[in-house]
């Protein structure tokens, strides 16, 4: 396949034909981005700052522009668009007030007469990034390796090429040199080829393309980020607050339609609460406006692809035949474009497709638990390990369980989302590595020792 198409979600209809680059141009963009390298590297880190202070002015400047990109591509609501715009926008403010003391060299009491670390750059660094945030996936991890020396190279989803070829004219715009940041299209056979010839991979996507990457990289000894899928478990324990955690878990289930690697997926409830939970989400989904991500009244859009939809509603389909109770949706709706009603499903076992497969839709399935204890042996019964969220009143009980959940960010009383200033990425098959905050930065530095005796 030497060609791709772009497609509009909301309508289904194709906005823009790609081509993939060949070998040859594979083998110059990497010329090229090591070439920039090695004047990137000498650049001072306060001309970095400088330069990354100005592509943060611009995401805020034009950030309408690029929302509107991300909203063709793959349907995201127009507001949630904005919104991840300038989430990158505080990403880039973050690591320019913060890199400076992040890179500072460290000074070690040992019986040398100086012993240091210092943290220097690696390389080129490839990014395969997702369409889901096709920007924030993107700034998450470039805002901290450009500012630590690295340069980029993009290998973005073939969902949201148009949006990889604005975060490559964004850098070059702001004045970044030549090829410190490129876009290039190509396919997984591709990224075969360019690994050998990088510093560093990082990847968010499917377990499949983790254990795939991982094994490149393994083989050719390149250090990589994994951020993969997530089940993430939403646990509502007999003390919650039932109606503030059913407003919400439908916020977390529906954000971006539900196709996010983050949102809650797996309901799981003490007995007690489970009819107050569900009479409270059946009531906030009624509130949903679905249609146009681009119109402001909406406020649920469509799914990014047609496969997208076929294999979520064999999921649910699935899961009735399983024993779950529908109470809400479960159906593609009848119109043009890619979308699936909000659905809400209960009597959901541990044996469910629900329970363990990863959904990427506007689907909740909710899990009765018959105490504590069994909500926290259901939230760990699963091979993924990124988030997860519980609510109690009682923040002995909380604690207990921020430090027996199996997941890289437990959230209290609240949603799992991700932030700058900390660090962010799972465990199980849900990912190696850190993004975000100071551990996020090094991940691609070398952590070099010093010592003079």
């Amino acid at each position: 396949m030497s060609s791709f198409t772009s497609v509009n979600p909301t309508t289904g209809k194709t906005l823009k034909s790609y081509r993939y680059a060949p070998v040859s141009q594979l083998q110059t963009v990497v010329k090229q981005s090591q070439k920039a390298y090695a004047q990137w590297k000498k650049v001072s880190l306060s001309e970095r700052i400088i330069l990354v202070a100005k592509v943060s002015k611009q995401l805020r400047h034009h950030k309408e522009s690029y929302a509107r990109m991300i909203t063709l591509e793959m349907g995201k609501l127009y507001t949630e668009a904005v919104a991840e715009v300038e989430k990158c926008a505080v990403a880039c403010d973050y690591f320019c007030d913060h890199a400076p003391d992040f890179l500072k060299e460290e000074l070690i009491a040992t019986n040398y007469k100086k012993s240091s670390v210092c943290f220097d750059p690696l390389g080129t660094i490839l990014a395969i990034m997702p369409w889901n945030f096709p920007f924030w996936q993107v700034f998450r991890f470039c805002a901290p390796a450009l500012l630590a020396g690295n340069v980029i190279l993009l290998k973005h989803s073939r969902v949201v090429p148009g949006c990889a070829l604005m975060l490559e004219k964004l850098f070059s715009d702001t004045g970044f040199p030549k090829d410190v940041f490129q876009t290039v299209f190509t396919d997984e056979a591709g990224v075969a080829q360019l690994i050998p010839h990088v510093q560093g991979v990082t990847l968010t996507g499917s377990v499949a393309a983790g254990r795939t990457v991982a094994a490149l990289c393994g083989k050719h000894i390149k250090p990589f980020v994994l951020e993969l899928g997530g089940s993430d478990p939403f646990v509502v324990l007999e003390d919650a607050d039932v109606v503030q955690a059913a407003k919400t878990a439908v916020t977390s289930r529906f954000l971006n339609c539900g196709q996010s690697c983050i949102a809650a997926k797996r309901f799981i409830v003490v007995k007690n609460n489970v009819q107050a939970f569900t009479d409270a989400v059946v009531q906030e989904i009624g509130h949903f406006v679905i249609g146009n991500p681009l119109e402001s009244e909406t406020t649920l859009g469509p799914l990014v692809r047609e496969d997208q939809v076929k294999v979520l509603d064999k999921q649910v389909k699935l899961a009735v035949k399983q024993g779950a109770r529908l109470l809400v949706g479960g159906n593609k709706l009848p119109r043009e474009g890619f979308f699936y009603a909000p659905t809400l499903l209960t009597n959901v076992k541990s044996t469910n497709v629900l329970f363990q497969e990863e959904v990427f839709g506007p689907v909740m399935p909710v899990i009765t638990a018959k105490d504590d204890q069994e909500a926290l042996r259901l939230a760990n019964q699963s091979s993924f390990g990124l988030g997860a969220s519980v609510w109690t009143r009682d923040m002995k009980k909380a604690d207990y369980f921020a430090h027996h959940l199996e997941a890289g960010v437990v959230a209290i009383n609240s949603m799992v989302k991700s932030d700058p200033r900390l660090p962010f990425g799972g465990v199980k098959d849900s990912g190696i590595g850190r993004e975000l905050s100071r551990y996020g930065l090094l991940e691609f530095c070398n952590v070099k020792t010093v010592v003079l005796q």
